[in-house]
């Protein structure tokens, strides 16, 4: 099994995070989803493989089969079992995907380690620069939201997590987009995480604010989100993002929820390997501009 090592606990246990590692060429870091784990990367890691590409998915802190520490679930220590994986395999010329939750570390690697090593980025249904509702973040999810969330983990996780799945996938009554099977195995995959760090990086990803770190992600990036994404909503998330990084595009998937990793597998895969063999088109708007765009 594959593990790397970071730094240890305030008990002093070392942190272990496991990873998987396929395919040959420039490395491609897949960064899961809260609260999820690598293997919801399961639909891509083909298709990013047989692009000519070295793979590599790892379970974050408190999820899959990595160690489940009682804290460090804020965004500077989960970002340092980033930069321990790339440093521990040496990775060079690296193309950092990271979803929801993920994101926030993408943009913390450049904010505190320059973005050493990575020369592409792909922001899919993140949640930077900032999910929280105040006055200078209008557009934001309300305070009361997420202490609800926070409630019923507390009261009946399975349930909330059998709940969330339904709006995160955008499950309907007359909207199934996968199967029931499917939809009970991403239930149980995020079953397998800690509660504790299900519940901590719940409120990292609504409490981190990084509108000033936007700036620091200074190579290409790739923003995808879906139009109608009810657990990330795109206004504050994937279009402002689009204000705040330098060399940027966004593609917005119309009516698309936020699971698109599945849902909308075949059009994100052949958007991710696009990207990788630079069929981009970077935008160099006036913020008012991109605001018509989009």
């Amino acid at each position: 099994m594959n593990y790397i090592e970071t730094k240890k606990d305030a008990t002093g246990n070392p942190v272990r995070i496991y990873y998987n590692d396929y395919g040959k060429g420039d490395p491609i870091i897949l960064i899961h989803g809260w609260p999820l784990s690598k293997e919801m990367w399961e639909y891509q890691i083909n298709d990013l493989v047989n692009s000519g590409h070295r793979v590599i998915a790892y379970d974050r802190r408190g999820f899959g089969k990595s160690s489940k520490p009682w804290d460090g679930y804020d965004y500077d220590t989960m970002t340092d079992d980033l930069k321990a994986l790339i440093d521990q395999l040496q990775l060079e010329n690296i193309t950092l995907i990271g979803f929801s939750m993920g994101g926030g570390e993408v943009v913390r690697y450049f904010s505190k380690y320059q973005g050493k090593g990575v020369t592409k980025v792909v922001l899919i249904s993140s949640i930077t620069p900032y999910m929280l509702k105040t006055e200078s973040n209008p557009d934001g999810v309300a305070q009361e939201m997420f202490d609800d969330m926070s409630e019923k983990m507390q009261q009946d996780r399975i349930g909330f997590l059998d709940d969330f799945g339904k709006t995160f996938f955008g499950v309907t009554l007359l909207h199934k987009p996968l199967s029931t099977p499917l939809l009970e195995y991403y239930r149980m995959l995020c079953s397998f995480a800690s509660p504790r760090a299900t519940q901590e990086c719940a409120k990292a990803f609504a409490t981190t604010d990084f509108r000033d770190e936007m700036r620091l992600v200074n190579v290409p990036t790739l923003i995808i989100h879906g139009s109608d994404d009810k657990t990330v909503p795109i206004e504050p998330t994937g279009k402002e993002s689009t204000k705040l990084i330098p060399d940027n595009e966004i593609i917005i998937y119309e009516g698309a929820a936020h699971g698109l990793f599945y849902t909308e597998k075949e059009r994100l895969n052949a958007d991710l390997v696009n990207f990788l063999k630079g069929k981009h088109v970077v935008l160099d708007f006036v913020h008012s501009e991109i605001e018509e765009i989009i």
